[in-house]
């Protein structure tokens, strides 16, 4: 199935006999609860989900977004309304980042249908609400490892036999900037891959041939393993996105540079070459 799902589809989708379980992550880094935004105007029907406090646990040595508890994460699924036989989708404000956050763990946790709304909100052209729903309480229960998880150790293994994809912003791979943690750079043997090129100029997602085009030219048609990381583990789940829409499987290492920069014993690399 494809995880990506077009405003027109949705819109066909919520119109059917068998809408799908809609989830707002809106999210901004560093900012504000965009809950308030949400309660102004949202697709009907949408329930809201708080990035940081149900999709993440409290930062720490583990990085600035590692998993959440499976405990907080399940009861704000069935909260939700979030049911194994009931297709979840996904949006965000359009950057794409939450909402694929939202979606890795609801794969990587067991359920077999969830979508993310191509553009989000911003190419949503139907109606919008300020009514806030109160839907049944689904009975989603996370069963982790359907998808696969890297920790350090493994995203080092996979920079060295496989292909390891940095999804942050080149200069900040190349360490000529670091504007959150400590130490700028990237894991030694891991491939400038920045998100933004996952996408056009409109915000949505380049069509599956030119990513699977783009991935190949980096390296992933031939590698035994691909595994992604960022800054914190959410634009990466974006790049775990974009390799499933292509028809590449990847592994998410959570904990990505937040957490491998906290640990003065893990190298680091500079410059734009891998190594």
């Amino acid at each position: 199935m494809n995880p990506i799902i077009s405003a027109s589809e949705l819109a066909g989708a919520l119109a059917g006999p068998k809408a799908p379980v809609l989830l707002d992550v809106r999210w901004q880094l560093g900012g504000p609860n965009l809950r308030p935004e949400y309660e102004k105007a949202h697709i009907p029907g949408a329930v809201f989900v708080d990035l940081d406090t149900e999709l993440a646990g409290p930062a720490g040595s583990g990085g600035r977004h590692p998993l959440p508890g499976l405990d907080v994460f399940g009861a704000a699924m069935r909260a939700a309304g979030v049911s194994p036989g009931r297709e979840v989708v996904v949006y965000d404000g359009g950057l794409g980042w939450a909402a694929a956050r939202a979606w890795w763990l609801l794969r990587w946790t067991g359920h077999p249908s969830v979508r993310v709304l191509d553009g989000g909100l911003a190419a949503w052209d139907g109606p919008l609400t300020s009514e806030v729903p109160r839907p049944d309480p689904g009975t989603f229960t996370p069963e982790p490892g359907a998808l696969p998880l890297l920790d350090a150790d493994g995203a080092a293994a996979v920079a060295r036999t496989g292909l390891l994809l940095d999804a942050r912003a080149a200069e900040r791979y190349r360490g000529d900037v670091e504007p959150i943690d400590p130490v700028g750079g990237h894991i030694p043997g891991a491939v400038s891959a920045p998100t933004s090129e996952n996408v056009d100029d409109a915000g949505r997602f380049l069509p599956a041939g030119r990513l699977a085009d783009r991935f190949g030219a980096l390296g992933a048609a031939g590698a035994s393993e691909v595994g992604v990381y960022c800054g914190s583990g959410v634009s990466a789940a974006h790049q775990v996105l974009a390799l499933a829409a292509a028809g590449i499987p990847a592994a998410l290492y959570v904990g990505s540079w937040s957490e491998w920069s906290r640990d003065g014993d893990r190298p680091v690399a500079k410059g734009p070459d891998p190594r």
